[in-house]
């Protein structure tokens, strides 16, 4: 049976007819990629990145302890917000890589500095505030996506990944490496790259040895890797504290959130916290005060 023309117009002026295109019309825009929503950056000073969606998702109130408060660092404290002052006020400054000791303030120190730079700009006519973008570990790779968002506008960012690492197989550096300073555009102007690591190269220890001995070419193998490190201008390194800078951290949290104990009582009771985790450091410190302030019936926040 032939299926003329007039057949076809029949068949669409049929009443089911157009709710079945109208279906098919749908079903087809649906699969049509939407043009992402531009972000809202007035809505906060600090971000995460989805990487699911490619948004920018505000957070009104940062977990962070306020400057002042973070002893024991005084040097790399004063480098960082140096360094970060400088970029927010439109000079040149450094991407920085943050490597040492675990618990000694180095994601802490990026967000204190972030939150002290806008605090002493608060108010200047033209100054817009230095905003905070984290972007996690698994999302390196989606770094070009963020920085099409940020590229072109009036706001500077700083966008931060802590405890930044890479396993032997993981090729997700490639993308760090190209928004640093190896792609064709480059890094935007108004973007720099802080990161924070237990590893000063970023990689296992053990990794890099293995590629030395045993790399057909040793040589340019550990280079291919190890060489992320250096596209950041700053290295800023963390160590363990003393028990002198220990306490000193343990002294400024009581005062600060007026937590009363007799000096003396309260310095035996942090080195005995202290020993019974075989470690010194300022996220100890912080622990305990959250353990002293609790059992005084305080916040410590």
């Amino acid at each position: 049976m032939t299926t003329t023309a007039h057949d076809i117009a029949a068949t669409l002026s049929s009443p089911g007819a157009a709710d079945a295109l109208n279906r098919i019309a749908t079903a087809l825009e649906s699969l049509v990629p939407k043009p992402p929503v531009p972000p809202d950056f007035e809505a906060a000073d600090a971000f995460v990145w989805q990487n699911e969606g490619a948004r920018l998702q505000p957070v009104p109130h940062v977990s962070r302890v306020e400057i002042g408060l973070l002893r024991g660092i005084d040097r790399v404290r004063d480098i960082l917000t140096d360094n970060t002052e400088r970029f927010a006020n439109g000079f040149s400054a450094n991407n920085v890589l943050l490597w040492g000791a675990r618990g000694m303030g180095k994601s802490s120190l990026v967000k204190a500095a972030h939150a002290a730079v806008n605090a002493a700009h608060a108010g200047e006519p033209g100054f817009l505030p230095l905003k905070l973008v984290e972007i996690h570990r698994e999302d390196i790779d989606s770094l070009p996506g963020l920085m099409s968002l940020t590229r072109g506008t009036p706001h500077r960012f700083l966008v931060f990944c802590d405890d930044l690492s890479f396993d032997f197989d993981d090729t997700s550096y490639k993308s760090l490496k190209a928004v640093l300073d190896g792609g064709i555009e480059g890094r935007p102007a108004n973007v720099l790259f802080y990161a924070t690591s237990n590893r000063r190269h970023l990689m296992p220890r053990e990794m890099v040895d293995n590629e030395r001995s045993t790399g057909i070419n040793p040589g340019e193998a550990v280079e291919e890797k190890v060489s992320l490190s250096d596209r950041f201008g700053l290295w800023l390194g963390f160590h363990k504290c003393s028990q002198d800078d220990y306490l000193a951290m343990v002294f400024g949290y009581a005062t600060h959130f007026g937590l009363e104990l007799d000096r003396a009582v309260l310095e035996a009771e942090a080195l005995e916290w202290a020993a019974t985790r075989a470690s010194r450091s300022g996220r100890t410190a912080w622990q305990f005060i959250q353990d002293l302030a609790g059992r005084l019936g305080k916040l410590a926040r």
